[in-house]
């Protein structure tokens, strides 16, 4: 801790003249900066100690031994001069708050190896083998002590299998302002405040200046033992079971399943990994069984009693030809059987999919947990195979919405489109979204009539086209055949607005971008203007940061094209071409990187910072 002392005064010996201007100089140091008169107290101590100079061995930045140093007497004071106390040439070194050799940053998954995390106790030298290097190479304590353990972590690639390498060593702050000395022990710790009560607040008032008191300031010190649990679960936390955590299989390092990967609250996930395994020892593998997927039983809330069962709500067989059973009774679970068809051996009963449903509360509890299961048979030609996992949560009471995006459109989903039924009312969308804005679907009849009513939804960011051929007789009219074909080429309910983003509400109808609808025809005399084809184009942009622009919708426009035909023919039956189509174009302008000013910098020194050189 740095100090500061009064300079020690000229001697008496000194003339009287000299003694003036010593007076003038000592009070003019008064005035100074602290930290001035500490360097010029510094300089008058090695300034006396010319000619001694110390002897220091170092080992670069991190050393393992004190650096040795040799020091001459102190110099003794001057006669007529009054002598001051000696300074202390060493103290009590500041206490480590933290066992630096047992601290561990990056240690996030309990009971599971982190990626980079050489410190982490749960790894293994199999973990090393994947490792690139050590996220966090050194962990110490305040920066600010001039001296202070340190634990370096490394990594010996050179081993088989690779190992950590571990060193606990003295690390020396280079910088001149830093703790040295620790007289002040509480500082190195935050202080628990002691709260006013009948039996200390007259002492309180004696050793304080000036002393205030309410109720907001009790209410937030005092500690009330009989405070209702608050425990619930938070986003990213872990889901608690009985004996450890709710198991996730998933990727790591590689496309393998890692088992021992923890389910975290709210975070919806589906993954694909592969499982590599032997054959024949397939009946005691617990990871392909589904009793290691339901025998779990998940707490309410963290650290509570209430216990979830997990309930099997679905169970689907998969033979080898793919074709799929539906299991009637699920409360049999079917136990892992090896059979041996010839020479090949089918391990029947290993799970494929398994997809979780968890219901939750407001309060963050866990009210149920259902769990739908793909049961398949499994033989060494397929080995190693793979497997798919799904989890995804359900607030109580409501009614999950699909989105299209959030809120920018995700590419391959459908738009989200709807017609406003009078002025001044929300948007009304159908039920099914894939059913909002939709195209003529082509099949191998090409026969507008047969697919009638067939329509395919018009995903966002993919380009489409098809068509079909519409046969007609010399009898029937224009008229109707013109209300035909617009029937085709619309589709049921043809929306009037789409909604800009993925996620928009109905209610905004301010926000919704209007389709505007074009009609293009060519007049001729005595012919029958029919419609024939459908064009949709759709700009889109990118909106919001460079680092994850989402996708928005700023125009859409239907342009229906008619062509002529006349109205006699020389043959019976006529076949025209009928044709929907969709095209995206990116609108999106250049972006432009902006910075902010650059901050300027108000500092004033005190007038007399440099006295007494200038």
């Amino acid at each position: 801790m740095l100090r500061t002392q009064p300079p020690r005064l000229p001697g008496s010996a000194r003339s009287l003249a000299a003694g003036r201007a010593g007076f003038r100089w000592v009070m003019g140091l008064w005035d100074l900066p602290p930290l001035l008169l500490v360097l010029l107290d510094c300089w008058a101590s090695v300034s006396a100690q010319a000619g001694a100079t110390p002897v220091v061995t170092t080992e670069g930045l991190y050393s393992t031994k004190p650096a040795p140093t040799t020091f001459r007497p102190a110099v003794s004071p001057r006669p007529h001069e009054t002598p001051r106390a000696p300074r202390p040439s060493s103290g009590p070194r500041p206490t480590p708050v933290t066992d630096v050799a047992a601290l561990c940053v990056c240690d996030l998954s309990p009971a599971l190896c982190d990626v980079n995390c050489c410190c982490d106790p749960d790894c293994s030298s199999v973990d090393f083998s994947v490792f690139s290097a050590c996220s966090i190479p050194v962990v110490m304590g305040d920066s600010q002590f001039c001296s202070q353990k340190a634990a370096i972590y490394s990594l010996n690639f050179t081993a088989d299998p690779p190992q950590r390498v571990f060193k606990l060593v003295d690390q020396i702050n280079p910088s001149i302002f830093c703790i040295h000395i620790t007289n002040y022990k509480p500082a190195l710790s935050f202080i628990n405040p002691e709260v006013p009560d009948e039996s200390n607040f007259d002492k309180l008032m004696k050793t304080s200046d000036g002393f205030s008191s309410n109720a907001e300031s009790d209410v937030s010190l005092t500690a009330k033992p009989d405070a209702p649990n608050t425990a619930k679960y938070e986003y990213g936390v872990h889901l608690q079971t009985s004996h450890s955590f709710l198991r996730f299989p998933s990727p790591l390092t590689s496309s393998l399943c890692t088992d021992n990967n923890p389910a975290a609250f709210l975070v919806n996930q589906a993954v694909k990994c592969t499982r590599r395994i032997n054959l024949e020892q397939c009946k005691e593998i617990e990871t392909l069984s589904l009793a290691y997927y339901s025998s779990p039983k998940i707490l309410r809330v963290p650290g509570s009693g209430t216990k979830v069962p997990i309930t099997v709500q679905s169970i689907t067989i998969q033979s080898l030809n793919k074709t799929l059973t539906l299991q009637e009774d699920t409360d049999v679970l079917r136990p892992l059987v090896l059979v041996e068809a010839g020479h090949d051996k089918i391990c029947t009963n290993v799970i494929l999919e398994v997809k979780y449903s968890l219901m939750y509360t407001d309060a963050g509890e866990i009210v149920k947990a259902d769990v739908f299961v793909l049961l398949g048979a499994v033989s060494s030609a397929m080995v190693p195979f793979q497997q798919k996992f799904e989890i995804y949560f359900i607030q109580q009471n409501t009614k999950p919405v699909p989105l299209s995006g959030n809120p920018g459109y995700v590419v391959g989903l459908p738009l989200a489109a709807g017609f406003q039924p009078q002025k001044g009312s929300g948007i009304m969308q159908t039920t099914n979204r894939y059913g909002q804005l939709t195209l003529l679907r082509s099949t191998a009849e090409q026969d507008c009539l047969a697919i009638a009513g067939i329509r395919t939804p018009v995903l966002f960011g993919y380009n489409m086209q098809s068509g079909c051929k519409l046969r007609l007789t010399k009898a029937i009219t224009c008229r109707l055949v013109v209300q035909k074909v617009e029937s085709l080429l619309k589709g049921q309910g043809f929306p009037d607005y789409v909604a800009p983003f993925g996620n928009s509400q109905a209610q905004d109808v301010l926000d919704w971008v209007p389709v505007h609808f074009i009609t293009q025809t060519s007049h001729m005399k005595d012919s029958c203007q029919l419609p024939v084809a459908l064009a949709i184009e759709v700009k889109w942009t990118k909106y919001g940061s460079l680092l994850n622009p989402q996708a928005k919708i700023v125009n859409v426009t239907a342009n229906l094209i008619s062509s002529s035909f006349p109205e006699t023919n020389s043959g019976n039956k006529r076949t025209i071409l009928i044709s929907t189509a969709v095209t995206f174009v990116d609108v999106s302008a250049p972006a432009e990187a902006g910075f902010r000013a650059r901050p300027t910098i108000n500092a004033r020194l005190p007038f007399n910072f440099f006295f007494p050189f200038v």
